[in-house]
């Protein structure tokens, strides 16, 4: 049974919970399994050990460049960056970095623990400015903690949803993957409820004073049309982001996200296995 992480987790300094000897000759194999089927499976399952092993503690580690505190039970983007690094969402990554330009602004809407901006900030070095949103309490403390232990200084961490209207709405949270949360009633029925602040996109880059932006990613589990409809009916178009990563959920958008999109003047420039890509030129 696996015991759920403690508040002083978060205060004891990095390297407290390095990995002991048995784990860190699991992490050496998992990080080096292939994208083969059978190298898949094994990662999984020596991933599925790995978590056993922690039984509900933490592991400090360093990856993409970037000092984390992971704890890899009910969250699976921590799994996946402690245990198999190179299969979380590498070719989103590589898109991301392929629009890093001097000065790079980047929002990383849904943050979770920080991997896509701890990534991006290791990458884009100390001209750029990254705003980490992310609602849920206990994974912006997460997030707040591994941003605090890496010397980048260009990410902020920013606690509230991002949806159509500002004021207070309900987030719904999967107990199974607690790093997925929605302001849509998504996934199973079983998900809890918690009650958050919300802003507009738009009110969000106004308060934070931001000038444009070079890429947005938007990570919230089927409300991306909540947040970016609304964007561009209030936006100036110099406001509007260059380049868009968002989770594909067709299925679930009330409205044709990539016609608005491409009505904006965007161009679809990948699908990846769960998200899309979009650039406007």
């Amino acid at each position: 049974m696996t015991t759920n992480p403690t508040e002083p987790n978060e205060t004891a300094p990095f390297g407290t919970f390095r990995p002991d000897s048995w784990l860190e000759k699991l992490l050496s194999i998992t990080q080096v399994c292939g994208q083969g089927w059978l190298s898949r499976r094994l990662a999984f399952a020596l991933r599925a050990v790995g978590v056993a092993l922690l039984n509900g503690k933490p592991a400090d580690v360093e990856r993409m460049g970037a000092r984390f505190r992971l704890y890899p039970d009910h969250n699976v983007c921590e799994k996946r960056i402690l245990f198999t690094p190179d299969y979380f969402d590498r070719a989103e990554r590589e898109f991301l970095a392929s629009r890093i330009v001097p000065g790079f602004v980047f929002l990383d809407i849904g943050a979770n623990v920080g991997g896509y901006s701890m990534a991006m900030a290791a990458l884009a070095g100390p001209g750029a400015r990254i705003l980490a949103v992310e609602p849920q309490p206990r994974i912006f403390e997460r997030l707040v903690f591994n941003i605090r232990q890496n010397p980048f200084g260009t990410v902020k961490a920013v606690d509230c949803a991002v949806a159509d209207r500002n004021g207070e709405v309900t987030l719904f949270i999967d107990p199974r993957n607690q790093g997925e949360s929605s302001v849509k009633i998504v996934g199973s029925t079983g998900q809890s409820q918690l009650k958050v602040p919300a802003r507009t996109l738009f009110d969000l880059v106004t308060q934070q004073g931001v000038d444009h932006v070079d890429a947005i990613k938007i990570d919230v589990e089927g409300a991306e049309d909540l947040i970016l409809e609304p964007y561009f009916r209030e936006a100036p178009e110099a406001l509007w982001p260059k380049a868009i990563l968002m989770e594909n959920s067709v299925g679930v958008w009330q409205i044709d996200l990539p016609k608005l999109l491409a009505e904006k003047g965007y161009r679809p420039v990948a699908m990846m296995r769960r998200n899309l890509a979009y650039v406007r030129d």
